[in-house]
């Protein structure tokens, strides 16, 4: 942790640079993020034109891959509540690995299929759920809690850029050794990020013993119970799952409607997808600013509003490069908003949860965004075997208005004039760094 020099405070920037734990956090999240955005550039471009799926097909496979969400967020909470988080990181970013590795092995002995992509989302969407419920409840115990808006600002901001060059990366290499190929430096980001978590070091901490636990499903009601009755809590997570909806109908032909109705191509696929990386990095750069300047509440709106008025061009869009650099644009300015929101939003969970409901209430608002994704799928395949592709489309961009009419209420507007003050936990307060660390905090803030 540095030094203030000459008496001076640090800025939080500053005090979260000398964090080597937090560090080592953030690259390796970073690097599985870029390994994860390589894989979703590959995967419709394996399953599209390589293996001929069909739209149906295309509905399944993103069915089940946010299938495990809804199954398993809300017990994967209860599980990082009550186990190491570091442990979690590291076991679930080597099983992933495994997983991904499935595909190019089946490809070299001629026993690639669309039944074996089923396989390998379903299981790798299960171990994801698990590492991402143990990756955002850790951050709180890796840093003081005056600092999680400043820390959830940079893990945005890095996770952004990996997703970005994850992107641009994934489209050179398809271009260049095709798309198995890429799946390949996605199981590689998978161990390295693996590494990265195995060398963070926390202090114990003060967890429920296995004796006073009771029944999981107990464990998943006071979660369920904590994020519905909070009165700031509730609007949000309410406007999240309306938004995960739409997303999830907009998400199950966004490929499928570039590659094939606008004929953009791997290219134009991987473009669109990295400026969004782009937008994501601006956006998470400039959110605590941003809060600052106009309050959590109007960030956290102007980004749920980017999202439908962002996706209206593709309505009317046609092939053609005019067209796809609209997109891009397009998905360079949701992006920038929708981080600013997304880490603003993230900060406010975690100030106001005590440590030992963090993974609980994180699942309980996952569940409700990611759980309802399967059934947006489902509904986006029968809008479109009724309707046609354009039509899913038109419907997850008008349902994507609703979550923005959901904060605009006044009672809403009041409680996010400011970020709220964190409680304490009745198990006692979490102390991850050197006592000499906390009061060179102290003194920054």
């Amino acid at each position: 942790m540095p030094v203030p020099v000459d008496g001076r405070p640090q800025p939080p920037v500053a005090l979260l640079r000398g964090n080597r734990s937090f560090r080592t956090y953030w690259a390796g999240e970073a690097v599985s993020l870029a390994g994860s955005s390589l894989h979703a550039v590959a995967l419709p471009v394996l399953a599209i034109e390589m293996l001929h799926a069909s739209p149906g097909q295309v509905a399944v496979l993103a069915f089940l891959a946010t299938l495990p969400a809804f199954f398993l967020a809300l017990p994967a909470g209860v599980i990082c509540d009550r186990h190491p988080k570091k442990t979690i990181m590291v076991v679930t970013d080597l099983a992933a690995a495994v997983m991904v590795a499935v595909v190019p092995v089946c490809w070299a002995i001629g026993a690639l299929s669309v039944p074996v992509l089923y396989v390998m989302v379903l299981l790798l969407g299960a171990l994801t759920v698990l590492h991402q419920a143990a990756a955002i409840a850790i951050v709180p115990e890796l840093v003081d809690p005056a600092l999680l808006p400043t820390a959830n600002s940079r893990v945005s901001a890095a996770l952004s850029v990996s997703n970005s060059a994850g992107a641009h990366a994934g489209t050179l290499v398809i271009a260049v050794a095709g798309s198995v190929a890429t799946l390949l430096l996605d199981c590689l980001s998978y161990l390295l990020s693996a590494w990265c978590a195995a060398r963070i070091r926390l202090a114990p901490n003060k967890r429920v013993p296995p004796a006073a636990r009771r029944a999981m499903t107990a464990e998943i009601r006071e979660g369920l119970a904590f994020v519905m009755r909070h009165p700031l809590l509730r609007p949000l997570v309410l406007a999240l799952s309306v938004m995960g909806y739409g997303f999830g109908i907009i998400s199950t032909y966004w490929a499928y409607y570039l590659l094939v109705r606008l004929d953009a191509g791997s290219t134009g696929l991987g473009l669109v997808m990295g400026a969004a990386g782009a937008g994501g990095l601006l956006g998470s750069v400039a959110a605590s600013r941003l809060v600052r300047r106009f309050g959590p509440g109007r960030v956290i709106v102007a980004g749920f509003l980017a999202y439908p008025v962002t996706y209206m061009p593709v309505l009317v869009a046609g092939p053609g490069p005019v067209w796809l650099g609209v997109l891009v644009v397009c998905e360079a300015v949701q992006m920038t908003a929708v981080a600013a929101a997304g880490s603003t939003q993230r900060s406010v969970r975690q100030q106001v949860c005590p440590p030992h409901m963090q993974a609980r209430a994180q699942q309980t608002s996952l569940w409700l965004n990611l759980g309802l994704r399967p059934f947006a799928a489902l509904s986006a395949g029968a809008i479109a075997a009724v309707f046609g592709v354009w039509a899913v489309l038109a419907a997850g961009t008008a349902l994507l208005f609703v979550p923005v009419v959901l904060l605009c209420s006044p009672a809403v507007r009041r409680r996010l004039t400011a970020l709220p003050a964190a409680p304490a936990s009745p198990l006692g307060q979490i102390e991850d760094r050197p006592p000499a660390c906390r009061k060179r905090e102290d003194r920054a803030r």
